[in-house]
Parts: structure tokens; C-alpha cells; sequence
């Protein structure tokens, strides 16, 4: 079964899923990375995401090494560009930057990707990226020369992502952004769930446990965290155990 296939019939069936996004340019220790990867090991986690709106690092390949010798959970491209791409992942998530309108990330890098990733066996996961206004200007929408999607603007957004689906996207992921000062709320996930049939994605601003089952009790299938997990790496376990009951309600 293809990652798609995965992630598609566990939306089918309700249950929610946990990715942990790691930002290349944030590990200076292997021996950290290795604690993180056990923890979310023992933790159930369903992927790893992997990547950044900017890498000056060139320690990609390392990132993906190092979690494919010690687990076999699914490592997926999160890329900022089309240099960020690795034939030792498992998938990438084909970001169309959908909410902007910046040209380049909407075609344009994934031109140059295209025949790459045909050469090569990474999955390929075509995805419709928001980014969602979180209070302040992130990383991701300086580099994209985007402008957020207004946080109370939810038929803008849900409009938005049904086009993206009708473009035939097959996963929508609504981001506030590495970091973000605000998650993104539950009536903008709601919105968006009750709009489009296909897998919802949702992070940025998750670092608690309360926010973590909002997020997935307003309608989002899967929630990645990262910045969160630097702080508090047992917030992964807190969470886990949040999605491990409402997979186990839905299977009853």
C-alpha cells in the first residue's frame, strides 16, 4: 500500500494521524535527532515530515539516514524548493503553494522537480498548501513572497482548498508556519474539513495537547509538529496518547 493509500483510507475510517516535521537546519546533534526518533517511535507516530523553508545545511541526506537506520516509519519530503529533495525518502509532499500567488511555487519549481522525481522512487503526494495568518510573519511566507490567508477569512480558505481539490490535489495542508505565534483556529479547520473530501494536513502553532485535539476535533486528519517538540519533547508522548483514544473510539 502507497503512503496516499494509507493516509486516504485512515480518513476514510476517521482515524487521526500524528507527523513530526524535523527541520534539517535545527540538528547540530545526531545523538539529539536519534532521542527524538526513539521517542517518537515509542510513541506510535505515523510519519516523519522532513524539511524547511530554507536549508543552509547539508545535512539533509544525514536527517533521512539516520531515521531510516533506526526506525522504519515513512520518512516524507516537506520541501521548500526543489533542491531539497533526496532519493532516500520515501515520499514528498508536491507543495503547490495555493494559497499565494506566487507563480514559482504554484508551477514553477515543481517543473524543475519533476524529472527528478521521476528518476527516482519518492513517492510523489500532490498537495494543496495554505499558509494561514498566525500573528507575525513566518519564515515560509518571507521565502514564498507570499501574503497568509487572513485568520477570519474561512470561505476564502475553503474555497481555496476545494479549488485546489478540483484541481485534483489529492491532500490539503493548512499551515501557520514554523514557529507560528498562533495556532490555526478550530472554526478555519472546520471550515475547510466541511468544504473538501480529501485528507486534511494541519500545523504550525501546536504545542499543547488541548490545541493538538482541537485540531482534531475540528476536522483535521493528520497534525504535524515540530518547533514545539525542541521545548518539550514528552509534549509528543501527551499528544500521542490524545490520538491513540480517538483511534481507539472509532474502531469500536
Amino acid at each position: 500500500m502507497t503512503i496516499l493509500e494509507i493516509i486516504q483510507q485512515r480518513h476514510q475510517a476517521g482515524k487521526k494521524s500524528i507527523a513530526v516535521l524535523i527541520d534539517p537546519d535545527k540538528i547540530d546533534d545526531l545523538s539529539r535527532l536519534r532521542h527524538l526518533i526513539h521517542l517518537a517511535n515509542e510513541n506510535c507516530i505515523d510519519f516523519f515530515f522532513v524539511g524547511g523553508s530554507l536549508i543552509t545545511t547539508l545535512n539533509l541526506a544525514d536527517v533521512i539516514r539516520t531515521i531510516k537506520d533506526n526506525v522504519s516509519i515513512p520518512v516524507v519530503l516537506f520541501p521548500g524548493s526543489s533542491l531539497q529533495i533526496d532519493p532516500g525518502a520515501d515520499a514528498i509532499l508536491f507543495l503547490s503553494l495555493i494559497s499565494g500567488r506566487n507563480p514559482d511555487l504554484l508551477i514553477g519549481q515543481h517543473v524543475q522537480a519533476a524529472p527528478i522525481l521521476k528518476n527516482n522512487r519518492i513517492e510523489v503526494l500532490p498537495t494543496g498548501y495554505l499558509l494561514i495568518n498566525s500573528g507575525r510573519i513566518s519564515s515560509v511566507a518571507y521565502i514564498s513572497n507570499t501574503t497568509p490567508i487572513p485568520d477570519d477569512k474561512y470561505s476564502l480558505a475553503a474555497c481555496t482548498a476545494l479549488a485546489g481539490e478540483m484541481l485534483g490535489l489529492r491532500l490539503i495542508y493548512l499551515d501557520a508556519g514554523s514557529g507560528a505565534e498562533r495556532e490555526i483556529s478550530s472554526k478555519m479547520i472546520a471550515s475547510v474539513r466541511k468544504t473538501i473530501n480529501v485528507p486534511l494536513l494541519v500545523g504550525g502553532g501546536i504545542n499543547t495537547p488541548q490545541k493538538a485535539f482541537a485540531a482534531l476535533e475540528a476536522g483535521a486528519d493528520m497534525i504535524v509538529i515540530g518547533n514545539a517538540l525542541e521545548k518539550d519533547p514528552d509534549l509528543l508522548t501527551e499528544i500521542s496518547e490524545q490520538v491513540w483514544e480517538w483511534n481507539q473510539r472509532v474502531e469500536k
